[in-house]
């Protein structure tokens, strides 16, 4: 077929956008979000996205331009995020908890030409704008005014540049990866399918929408379905059980540190949370034994396991409730349109069993890093994309992450997963949190550190819990230094912060 016989590219629609305009031509009255006391239908979210699409126009935004949103959950922040999606525009999503300075390498990065924050950010923003060489206009985060008249869409291909995520640089300043519309569509589909999604679902959606976790496993694919979701500004415990209990939801996310806190709720209990039917986690280990805990505590309820990354949209691979205990600890195998094999350095895969680098092949993947060709090609080396996990892989085709390789120990040249030993200690009874982490050390080079959260009503010395540790794992594994703490640092995402843990704790000497 000729280029000029593939019809009027109109008719095939493929922007991000379309989710919503298509659920809201078949569920227009269905309750679509509820955001504190505001509930909002499709008809009238895509209502308030196409008026905040023509607020866009009329301050000058086309189609490829980068609009950087800093805001926290609301509907607000959907609606600006829906708007960008509309008219072809490139939506930046900015963590709100970067300081000026990095709020101002993104805007600065991205090329940014509109920048919206919400109020109690708004002086951030600016001040993260000062003394840069910008053509940018700073606005306010708001509801649109919906006196700007809509302009038509604009043809949108897959390879249509959706988002700009940014990665949180642990070693060096952040990446761009930009996500496409047909990848961010490929992700949706892989999202329903492995988490068993359904129109009927009521999703509470607690975890930050700027993260691609939030928005791309759950709430954009929720809004496909014309499901209902509960959004809420943080996870905090007692908001994710009243919501739960108040709109009868079936279905949560959030990373294993929030279900280890629920746990800890004396309301989680099946007479108040008993219609949560389906349970997700991600972003870090979930020790065995609260899995365990989760299905005691709610006989009903079933667990999946998400594992990937914002290149992928961010989700790779699925651990379904069915290999919960069956697969202690794995993260699954690849979800409907990904592909995952495990490497060595000559991208040859690994005997089973054997550690390697985790890349993946999809149409989810990321174009590449915007305005950084290096380490594009450097993350595409061989034609998959590099994750930079380290995993083994076991015959069934079931990965087990063993760490980042920034995370990988070398204590006195042995080679020590942090996860590992994360994973023994998290089963003794006293432990609640844990991260394991290096640090300096002069025999050691580096030595196994780690910090250590205790329960309410739990007690254990540093001796104890080591000796505890040397039952279970290799003399070289066992922490030569065990530090506890009142809690770990974590991101908006419960993400536990080994980063400034490792800055923290650098100076420290070790016991043993």
């Amino acid at each position: 077929m000729m280029s000029g016989d593939l019809g009027n590219p109109q008719a095939r629609r493929e922007g991000v956008g379309e989710v919503v305009r298509r659920s809201a031509a078949r569920y227009p009255e269905k309750t679509a979000l509820v955001f504190g006391d505001r509930s909002w239908t499709y008809a009238t979210l895509l209502g308030a996205a196409q008026d905040a699409a023509g607020d866009l126009v009329s301050l000058g935004v086309q189609p490829g331009d980068r609009v950087a949103v800093l805001g926290r959950n609301s509907d607000n922040y959907l609606i600006a995020w829906l708007a960008t999606q509309l008219i072809a525009a490139v939506h930046v999503p900015v963590n709100f908890m970067l300081n000026a300075r990095e709020v101002g390498y993104i805007l600065e990065h991205s090329g940014a030409v509109l920048a919206l924050a919400d109020e109690d950010l708004y002086t951030t923003l600016e001040d993260g704008a000062k003394g840069r060489s910008l053509g940018l206009r700073l606005g306010r985060l708001e509801a649109p005014t919906g006196s700007s008249s809509q302009t038509a869409a604009p043809a949108i291909s897959a390879e249509t540049v959706a988002q700009i995520a940014y990665t949180s640089g642990t070693e060096s300043a952040p990446k761009g990866a930009m996500l496409s519309h047909g990848a961010l569509q490929a992700q949706y589909v892989s999202c329903i399918v492995a988490g068993e999604y359904s129109g009927e679902d009521v999703i509470v959606q607690a975890l930050p929408l700027y993260h691609c976790a939030q928005m791309h496993c759950f709430m954009m694919p929720a809004l496909a379905l014309g499901a209902t979701s509960v959004l809420l500004g943080a996870p905090a415990p007692a908001a994710v059980i009243g919501a739960i209990a108040e709109h009868r939801a079936t279905a949560f996310f959030a990373p294993p540190t929030v279900w280890i806190s629920l746990l800890g709720d004396p309301n989680f209990q099946p007479a108040t949370v008993g219609t949560l039917a389906k349970a997700y986690y991600g972003a870090s280990i979930m020790p065995v034994q609260t899995v365990r805990d989760l299905t005691e505590r709610l006989p009903n309820l079933r667990l999946w396991n998400y594992y990937g990354q914002t290149e992928l949209g961010p989700l790779a691979t699925c651990l379904g409730p069915d290999e919960q205990l069956t697969k202690p600890g794995s993260a699954g195998r690849a979800v409907l349109n990904v592909e995952t094999r495990v490497v060595d350095e000559d991208m040859a895969d690994v005997a089973p069993g054997e550690v390697g680098e985790v890349v993946h092949r999809s149409p989810q993947v990321t174009l590449g890093y915007f305005n950084d060709p290096e380490k594009t090609q450097a993350a595409f080396e061989g034609g998959w994309f590099h994750s930079g996990d380290l995993a083994t892989r076991d015959a069934e085709g079931y990965i087990t992450i063993v760490d980042r390789k920034k995370d990988m120990i070398n204590s006195g040249g042995e080679n020590v997963s942090s996860r590992e030993v994360e994973e023994t200690l998290y089963e003794h009874e006293a432990v609640a949190e844990v991260a394991v982490i290096s640090i300096p050390d002069e025999r050691w080079i580096e030595a196994v550190c780690a910090v250590v959260v205790l329960r309410p009503d739990g007690e254990v010395s540093e001796d104890e819990l080591r000796a505890f540790a040397r039952e279970r794992l290799a003399g070289f594994k066992v922490p030569k230094r065990m530090v506890f703490v009142e809690e770990l640092p974590k991101n908006p995402s419960g993400k536990i912060l080994k980063r400034e843990l490792r800055d923290l704790h650098a100076q420290a000497t070790t016991t043993a």
